[in-house]
């Protein structure tokens, strides 16, 4: 795992509400430079609403969020995607983009009046496909692509904006267990290696303790506890949250700590 460093987003007693319904309330956190924070949390419990909001996709109804001290409001939305970048869940790309075309996307924030690609731009196209392992695919098209080759494409996108910051929102949903693991041990890597900092929503609760630095667990739209996985994944945590019984074990090679359902 990284070492952690300063905050480079602020969470400041953030809520939302879609109409009269509050979706979410009073949240606050930090997420580091250098570190993965773990969203988990019932189905219902703000995740997706938590990174609409940290996107600037949806306007809170209080509080605020700050990117490298700035207020994500104050930004204009080219500044925005300079800073943050979103990798949405896994589903089916249609369209008649190539891969190449679609990691291009990523670079719209700092293309000129024009729209055309300098040299810095190209340059960064190809890193990003490189490290996402995509630049074999640079000239099919989406559609012609596995699920989990799309997902790399998504993740090679929000590389090439060169943002500090990625939110991703379950991003191994609907992926197969071979999938599931290259990619999330990917974004351990990026993590690792360029210093980037992501706050990710995860549904498999047995691969945050594998790949996270903290776990934030939300219900019913609330903060109810931030941690180490060890101390937030506990029985009584998730009892309480997913009102399941489970059992915690750690793993005697690698000393993670994992949850089975009581039977």
């Amino acid at each position: 795992m990284s070492v952690v460093n300063k905050s480079i987003m602020q969470i400041q007693e953030i809520s939302a509400r879609y109409g009269d319904n509050l979706a979410l309330d009073n949240i606050s956190l930090n997420v580091r430079e250098g570190e993965i924070v773990g969203l988990i949390g019932p189905n219902g419990a703000g995740k997706s609403t938590l990174i609409k909001v940290l996107s600037g996709v949806l306007r809170p109804s209080g509080g605020e969020v700050f990117i490298q001290g700035q207020s994500i409001i104050s930004l204009t939305p080219a500044a925005r995607a300079r800073r943050i970048a979103v990798v949405p869940q896994a589903r089916q790309l249609g369209g008649a983009f190539s891969v190449r075309q679609a990691v291009l996307l990523g670079r719209t924030a700092y293309l000129g009046f024009l729209g055309k690609p300098g040299q810095k731009d190209l340059q960064i196209l190809d890193w990003a496909m490189k490290e996402t392992a995509v630049d074999t695919l640079a000239d099919r098209k989406l559609a012609e692509i596995s699920g989990g080759e799309q997902q790399r494409v998504l993740l090679a996108r929000a590389l090439a904006q060169d943002a500090r910051v990625l939110l991703l929102d379950e991003p191994t949903n609907h992926l197969d267990l071979k999938y599931q693991v290259s990619l999330l041990r990917l974004i351990r890597e990026l993590v690792d290696k360029e210093n980037l900092s992501v706050l990710m929503a995860m549904h498999d609760l047995n691969q945050v303790s594998g790949v996270v630095d903290r776990v934030a667990l939300l219900v019913d739209g609330s903060l109810r506890c931030i941690g180490k996985p060890e101390q937030v994944l506990t029985p009584e945590n998730i009892q309480d949250a997913y009102q399941t019984e489970v059992e915690a074990f750690l793993h005697p090679g690698s000393g993670k700590h994992y949850l089975f359902p009581k039977t």
